[in-house]
């Protein structure tokens, strides 16, 4: 029977972050890996600005993913710039899954085995993620673009049909509930900048408090949304971003409310451009 040594799994530890490193930053591979950051800024700033139309009155389009990107492919020069995102993307994601892999290569030597486990466990989901932003963005490319809202309520009404369905859906809830807590603790206690390579400036600093802290606001409010959809057997609940924030929209205040929900988003869409420049890859 084999063993390893403490020296073997260093070097075992050291070889796959090499690894992760060369991947992560051959140039062509971080340039277009940044890029994604970019693009997940520009379509943030387009949910912000359909938010923003909402509270006016304005009709037409969905305040999600899908909504952005058809906005994005409706502008002159939209669909290459799809096509350039969703190959972002991917790299993107593969950059993520590499972590998933490998580990990080800006921070080889993790602090404990559960701190590098957790990590992992956040790459690959980030990874999946970035996936489906690329199918999203090839889709709204080649003209097949598919509404998020509506397919939430379409996944949601069909789980609701069984009880486990029912089960899966409300641990789902409660999952993206605490991705959206998550968010604001990052924010809140400015956890986002372990991310960045620099020591970023007051307004840098600002702007990953607000963007963090709005974007998690939004995301557990998606998940409270599913919950209350199940609790209630009614699906169209369910519809996503788009349907959290109509759902604001619609309460005392709402015109406020979105317009506040709208500058948080657009704050999180700038602070991705900052990621694009200053990330650690």
């Amino acid at each position: 029977m084999s063993s390893t040594t403490p020296g073997n799994h260093r070097t075992a530890v050291g070889d796959s972050s090499s690894t992760a490193e060369r991947i992560a930053q051959h140039d062509i591979f971080e340039r277009f890996a940044r890029a994604g950051f970019v693009m997940t800024g520009i379509v943030h700033l387009f949910i912000a600005y359909i938010a923003a139309r909402l509270a006016f009155g304005g009709s037409g389009g969905s305040a999600d993913q899908s909504g952005a990107m058809a906005e994005l492919a409706a502008k002159p020069g939209g669909t290459f710039a799809l096509w350039l995102g969703a190959v972002a993307f991917v790299l993107l994601a593969l950059w993520r899954f590499a972590e998933a892999a490998l580990g990080k290569a800006s921070e080889p030597e993790a602090d404990s085995k559960k701190s590098e486990a957790l990590h992992r466990a956040k790459a690959f989901c980030l990874g999946v993620i970035y996936v489906s932003f690329a199918l999203s963005a090839y889709g709204f490319a080649r003209g097949h673009g598919k509404s998020s809202s509506g397919e939430s309520i379409g996944l949601t009404a069909r789980l609701m049909e069984s009880t486990l369905g029912k089960i899966a859906l409300v641990i789902g809830g409660l999952v993206i509930i605490g991705v959206g807590g998550y968010h604001i603790y990052k924010g809140v206690s400015r956890k986002f900048l372990h991310d960045l390579e620099n020591s970023p400036g007051a307004f840098v600093r600002r702007l990953g408090l607000v963007g963090y802290t709005a974007k998690g606001a939004a995301v557990a409010a998606v998940g409270l949304l599913v919950i209350l959809a199940t609790v209630q057997s009614n699906p169209n609940r369910a519809a996503g971003l788009d349907g959290a924030l109509k759902t604001l929209g619609a309460q005392p205040f709402g015109i406020a409310l979105l317009l506040i929900a709208a500058l948080g988003i657009a704050t999180y869409g700038l602070y991705s451009f900052v990621m694009a420049r200053h990330a650690k890859m």
